[in-house]
């Protein structure tokens, strides 16, 4: 039995790049990075970071803003572009056959870190009555669809960094199975926070640049020495192809294949020969009917880091060899959102295959000795193919890669 094509008919962005799809698109092929110092950081051994500038969240939500974490609001208002996008109309549609699905990598730590202040200091009382609601992670999902009347099913997914193209994943199914007409699904996250970054320079995870922040997300590049904390939220629109054309939607773009895995080796470590991603990448063009020569350009995962950016450019040699398609990396210019990543890069490849052009990666000079991959670099590059792969993983060896074509 044949499998439904599912589109994307309308897309929303909120990150470190832009507050508007346009405004992404266009900071995304400058190919310079957002990285600047960050005050809500100072004193910490990494005191800067890729945020979301310029977000009024009271403009954007009025009195609604004061319930939500930032990953909340950053959620909504993607929401409310994507819905926009696709002409669609909450007041008509019907609201138990439209779903929810998002992914959020984490808690609402700044709502944490303010109840632990008061607690520290002997001031339970302080302690805000919405400290609780407000940090679950189900509360992106859950406020997208208070806002939106959207009455179908409505979850959040976790796959640490993966989540937002997990969720994507999901969402699909959803409507390939009919539960669903019309699922608002994508990614969130807002952990830009103190805790974050001390946790992940513990780790020795991030960026040490601090003289010059602007290079210091450079992914893939041989003098890369770790991930820039990044946040922000993107939300697509994902009908049944059918149903699409039957209202004559734009649709920007179709979901053919997605591909999960766990590589079941490690809490945070990548499995050394890359065999989880290798089923990801292979599950996702089987689903699609495609093969490696098909795709015309990878959105790679891309973190900065060295140990994970050289397991995946392996990984990509191993199906790809002389076949190598064009690869890019936008944690070069908007860092790493965690959670949100897989739905922003999705967004933009979907952005990507509308402008037929690759966008560049950031920072990037020249590469390991090994796994040598076709990194594009300075300026957009234009590209003729209509498909392309998107790469997302997580601690807990999640792995998620989506393929995507031109309508």
């Amino acid at each position: 039995m044949r499998r439904p094509d599912v589109a994307i008919t309308g897309l929303g962005l909120v990150t470190p790049a832009g507050h508007t799809t346009e405004a992404n698109w266009a900071t995304l092929c400058r190919g310079r990075s957002t990285a600047a110092t960050d005050p809500l950081l100072a004193g910490l051994p990494v005191d800067f970071s890729c945020r979301v500038v310029d977000f009024d969240a009271e403009a954007e939500l009025g009195r609604l803003a004061q319930r939500l974490d930032p990953f909340a609001q950053f959620a909504v208002v993607a929401a409310r572009q994507a819905i926009t996008d696709a002409g669609l109309e909450p007041r008509t549609w019907r609201g138990e056959r439209v779903g929810v699905v998002l992914g959020v990598g984490s808690t609402s730590m700044s709502t944490y870190e303010s109840v632990f202040r008061h607690l520290h200091a002997g001031e339970p009382e302080r302690v805000s009555p919405l400290a609780l609601p407000r940090s679950l992670p189900n509360m992106a999902a859950g406020e997208v669809a208070l806002d939106l009347g959207a009455q179908g099913p409505n979850f959040t997914v976790s796959t640490a960094c993966a989540s937002g193209a997990t969720a994507i994943g999901v969402a699909r199914d959803l409507l390939r199975s009919g539960v669903c007409d019309i699922v608002l699904t994508g990614g969130a996250e807002g952990a830009r926070t103190r805790i974050a970054s001390a946790c992940f320079a513990r780790m020795r995870a991030l960026s040490r640049r601090r003289d010059r922040p602007d290079l210091a997300s450079r992914p893939f590049d041989a003098a890369r020495d770790g991930f820039v904390l990044g946040e922000g939220a993107a939300v697509l629109v994902l009908e049944r192809l059918s149903t699409a054309r039957a209202r004559r939607a734009p649709v920007q773009a179709l979901l053919r294949g997605y591909g999960a895995s766990a590589d079941a080796h490690h809490p945070i470590s990548p499995h050394p020969e890359g065999r989880g991603v290798l089923q990801a990448i292979a599950a996702a063009l089987e689903d699609a009917g495609c093969r490696p020569k098909d795709i015309g350009h990878i959105n790679a995962h891309g973190t900065s880091t060295p140990r994970n950016d050289a397991l995946e450019a392996a990984a990509l040699s191993r199906v790809f060899g002389d076949l190598m398609p064009p690869v890019t990396a936008p944690k070069g210019v908007i860092g790493h959102s965690l959670g949100a990543a897989g739905a922003i890069e999705a967004a933009y490849t979907v952005l990507a295959l509308r402008h037929r052009t690759v966008p560049p990666v950031a920072n990037f000079q020249d590469q390991d000795t090994d796994h040598k991959l076709d990194i594009v670099a300075g300026d957009p590059r234009p590209v003729h193919s209509d498909t392309a792969l998107s790469f997302s993983f997580g601690f807990g060896g999640q792995n998620a890669v989506l393929l995507l074509t031109a309508p």
